[in-house]
């Protein structure tokens, strides 16, 4: 995107352009570019100016003699984005979604399997939709083991009824070459548009008999935010959310903190509130004489 802006700003092409016009300025251009005409909002913007930053911190190490117009670069603050309430699914509403596949075809199958596992493990898309057959073991312990962010592993124990989702999807999923659990109708591996579409029609069809579901934009990560939601709700215990979730850092997880009314309601309940001085409102006496006097 840097690159295509640049290339329209200098006459030039791509394959044409060098280092010396990438400076800070260019780099705030393609910013209002991304914000004006492509309607990123603020924090689609700063995970773009990562991005190019990125590229600076890789060109500091390459190109000594650009290191002053790089530093300028990494100096470009981001842009301060609200942080809203994670969104997640009430326990009803999950059991609606989990009951709209038609479990009597193969595709039913599958989609009752990935969006159980979406939710029972609270998998990021990426990990669900390139989760390796190998990755699953059914004996002692139905487990997953799953490679998350930074390469750093987990192995999360499944549900039973989790596990009987994924042996009745293995059983009628065929020998295929591809190594992923999860494959779309052609046998190919399963991308994320065409998850998010399977997850769509079935929030549709789910619908139909949990009228709220109609009120909730639901996208794979709220089924991760919902297992979030359901484990903190059951232990109280942030660093067991944290685990399963695989976060690097305890403050990513402190969102469900927020979002979470169980331990405010807590500390609401843990203090005493002032006690006031009960009385009446009287209406003035000449008030109620010049409404009369009317």
């Amino acid at each position: 995107m840097l690159f295509a802006v640049a290339s329209e700003r200098l006459a030039l092409t791509p394959s044409a352009l060098c280092l010396e016009p990438l400076d800070a300025q260019l780099v705030m251009d393609c910013l209002a570019h991304l914000e004006t005409q492509r309607g990123n909002g603020p924090s689609t913007r700063n995970t773009r100016l990562a991005a190019i930053k990125s590229f600076m911190r890789f060109v500091e190490y390459r190109v000594p003699a650009s290191l002053e117009q790089s530093r300028r670069g990494l100096a470009i603050p981001k842009k301060k984005t609200d942080q809203p309430l994670v969104h997640s699914l009430s326990m009803a509403e999950m059991q609606a979604l989990l009951d709209a596949p038609e479990v009597h075809t193969r595709s039913g199958l599958r989609d009752r399997a990935m969006m159980h596992l979406c939710f029972a493990a609270g998998l990021r898309v990426s990990e669900l939709l390139t989760l390796p057959l190998t990755a699953l073991t059914f004996q002692p312990t139905a487990m997953v083991q799953v490679q998350g962010k930074g390469r750093r592993e987990r192995a999360l124990p499944l549900w039973r009824q989790t596990a009987d989702e994924l042996q009745a999807w293995l059983a009628v999923r065929g020998a295929n070459t591809v190594p992923y659990v999860f494959l779309s109708t052609p046998g190919r591996a399963m991308t994320r548009m065409g998850f998010t579409h399977v997850l769509h029609k079935y929030v549709s069809l789910a619908a139909q008999g949990c009228p709220s579901l109609h009120e909730k934009h639901v996208t794979p990560h709220v089924l991760r935010h919902t297992c979030a939601m359901l484990i903190l709700q059951a232990t109280g215990d942030l660093r067991k959310v944290s685990l399963w979730l695989g976060h690097a850092d305890m403050q990513t997880t402190e969102v469900y903190l927020r979002a979470a009314p169980t331990e405010k309601i807590a500390a609401l309940e843990a203090v005493m509130p002032p006690a006031l001085r009960r009385g009446a409102f009287t209406v003035p006496d000449k008030l109620i004489a010049s409404l009369q006097g009317k």
